[in-house]
């Protein structure tokens, strides 16, 4: 026996409806993807060798693009940048001079000298992240940091294009620090590369 005719024509406005909640949550979980995407978090795949041993080459990171809208970058962190010279070109480096200082580089290594208010003297990084056979590069050279400028090194020190070759970085440019590893997947790691010095 048919159904009464007003069930169909009161169940086609429910299926309407449920189309339209449907098309609803795309849409918000869309815009939410992309709220993420461009102002929280944003995916990156390290290229190049300028960040080894810390980060190989295809490490998929997480990158949080929260924090210094709250908080300055510190000493240690790994932060990804637009290149000042060429913005759509993002690097990988780590925070070495803060703005104000002065940073020395000196020797093979090079060994780095941080000069500011609480060491006027000068103190000397340890920088165990390092290894003896990614050392050397640019060196020589005495940078003094303005407001809101920061001198970053990479830790393969022999090939990292870095402030020594194009100069300081404008906070501005920084796109946020590294707060995840993801892949490969036995080097899953929060805040990774991530070091707190000891200022001798």
């Amino acid at each position: 026996m048919p159904e009464p005719v007003e069930s169909v024509s009161n169940g086609a406005p429910v299926t309407i409806q449920n189309d339209r909640s449907l098309f609803g949550y795309a849409l918000f979980a869309v815009a939410l993807a992309l709220i993420i995407r461009f102002f929280v978090a944003t995916p990156y795949i390290v290229s190049g060798a300028s960040m080894e041993h810390t980060y190989e080459n295809h490490d998929y990171l997480i990158i949080d693009r929260l924090t210094y809208d709250v908080s300055a970058p510190q000493r240690g962190d790994v932060v990804v940048f637009g290149l000042p010279q060429e913005p759509s070109r993002d690097l990988i480096k780590r925070v070495i001079g803060l703005p104000g200082e002065t940073v020395e580089l000196t020797g093979n290594g090079p060994s780095v000298k941080i000069f500011n208010s609480a060491h006027p003297e000068g103190f000397m990084l340890d920088e165990p992240y390092l290894s003896s056979e990614n050392l050397g590069g640019a060196s020589n050279m005495k940078v003094t940091l303005g407001n809101e400028q920061y001198f970053v090194l990479g830790d393969n020190r022999k090939v990292s294009a870095d402030s020594r070759l194009w100069g300081t970085l404008p906070r501005e440019d920084i796109v946020g620090r590294v707060l995840l590893r993801l892949f490969p997947f036995n080097a899953i790691d929060f805040l990774p590369g991530k070091v707190t010095y000891e200022e001798m």
